[in-house]
């Protein structure tokens, strides 16, 4: 930085984690001819999500959809409600599904021919020196001039720079990855679940796991209800490893009280909790973090960091954590959320596009609201059609998908 005294000049950024968030501020910076050290004791690995990019992630990082990497491409998706009523619509844009652990090396190597230096090792301890800030890991000690905490929603130095995040802040996440292919992706939802179970297909298995708010059920019963919910779509998860891991779903206060950044130090992605409360998603807001802290620190205004995320995305998860409950739990014209979501989503080709363009992640929360009601009357008009001339199109096509995907899982 053009104020920084010279005897931090020499020390490097460090980087805290290697998942997509530190991996892609680690490229940006070397990129830009500043010296980083990355550090994750783990680098590529998988875990249990989904692995789904949207068509705003990729839009806005064409080098994802573009990468010589294996990936699936996802142009349909089914919804299953809470009273089993199913239906099934084309993604208007393709998602794209990777394994964590291709995409994590993806960015990683891209970090790395940037010219960022990747290291292997668990950073245990950071303390503030007299210049900069001290690293010490398992098998050696390192110098920096800025932190940067990219290492997932539970790691251990939120204590030290922010607070760590409540039961009520976090989602568990359980998942099995089971052989089969397609192109359908299934989101069921639960009674009493703030949460659902997805069936994501990757290039040769499903990525199959639940999500629910971490205060509401212990880890067995999410995998009980798992387990229960495969069985009964016939995807065989018997002989196949069991994963688990958590997830931040911040509550609206914490999401206006938790400490992002300070004095040389910020956090970006899971560890700062920039995971939207509804869906779970969070790639998109991970390496988006992480472009703003670098945008931020490039141009030498690194206490810039908060008020570019709040004039980009940090509205649309502080409206998305109020909104939450409601949509997993409160009632719309005479029934569920949910319910009505299904129901409007098989009857209304307008709804489908809404739902489509959610997906896409090019709808936001924001204006979430305005759309529904300024296209409500062609919605209804439109339920109102198909249920006077096709009575049976929500269960055929719901059916029609459930086969596809039964037997692609076989």
């Amino acid at each position: 930085m053009a104020s920084m005294p010279a005897s931090r000049a020499c020390n490097p950024i460090a980087i805290v984690g290697g998942g997509p968030a530190g991996a892609l501020a680690a490229a940006q910076l070397a990129q830009a001819g500043r010296k980083v050290i990355l550090f994750d004791e783990k680098l590529a690995w998988e875990k249990p999500c989904g692995g789904g990019l949207t068509y705003k992630a990729l839009a806005h990082w064409p080098f994802l959809a573009n990468a010589p990497v294996e990936r699936n491409w996802v142009t349909e998706c089914e919804l299953i409600s809470p009273s089993g009523r199913r239906v099934s619509f084309p993604l208007e844009q393709s998602m794209a599904i990777l394994c964590r652990h291709v995409l994590n090396r993806l960015l990683l190597d891209r970090a790395r021919e940037a010219g960022a230096e990747i290291i292997r090792d668990r950073i245990v301890r950071i303390e503030r020196g007299s210049v900069g800030w001290h690293l010490q890991a398992n098998h050696a000690s390192w110098q920096a001039e800025y932190v940067i905490i990219a290492a997932g929603a539970r790691n251990s130095f939120r204590k030290q720079f922010s607070q760590p995040f409540a039961p009520e802040d976090l989602m568990v996440t359980a998942g099995y990855y089971i052989p089969g292919q397609s192109r359908i992706m299934q989101i069921q939802f639960l009674h009493d679940l703030h949460g659902y179970i997805w069936i994501f297909p990757r290039a040769d298995h499903f990525s199959a796991g639940i999500c629910g708010k971490m205060h509401s059920r212990s880890s067995a019963e999410f995998r009980r209800l798992l387990e229960q919910s495969l069985e009964q779509l016939g995807l065989d998860y018997k002989g196949t490893q069991f994963y688990s891991h958590v997830l931040p779903s911040l509550r609206v206060e914490t999401l206006a009280n938790s400490a992002i950044a300070g004095h040389d130090w910020a956090m970006i992605g899971d560890a700062a909790g920039f995971v939207d409360p509804i869906t779970g998603e969070g790639l998109y807001y991970a390496m988006r973090s992480a472009e703003l802290l670098i945008h931020a620190l490039l141009g030498d205004q690194p206490e810039s960091y908060p008020e570019l995320l709040h004039q980009d995305f940090l509205p649309e998860l502080e409206l998305a954590a109020k909104m939450g409950d409601r949509f997993y739990t409160g009632r719309w014209m005479g029934d569920t959320v949910l319910e009505r979501t299904i129901q409007f989503t098989a009857s209304s080709s307008s709804f489908r596009l809404l739902m489509s363009d959610m997906f896409a992640g090019t709808q936001g929360y924001r204006d979430l609201r305005w759309r529904l009601y300024r296209t409500l009357p062609r919605m209804l008009a439109e339920s109102l059609a198909n249920s006077l001339s096709l009575p049976t199109t929500e269960s055929g096509v719901g059916s029609e998908s459930q086969v596809e995907l039964t037997h692609a899982g076989r």
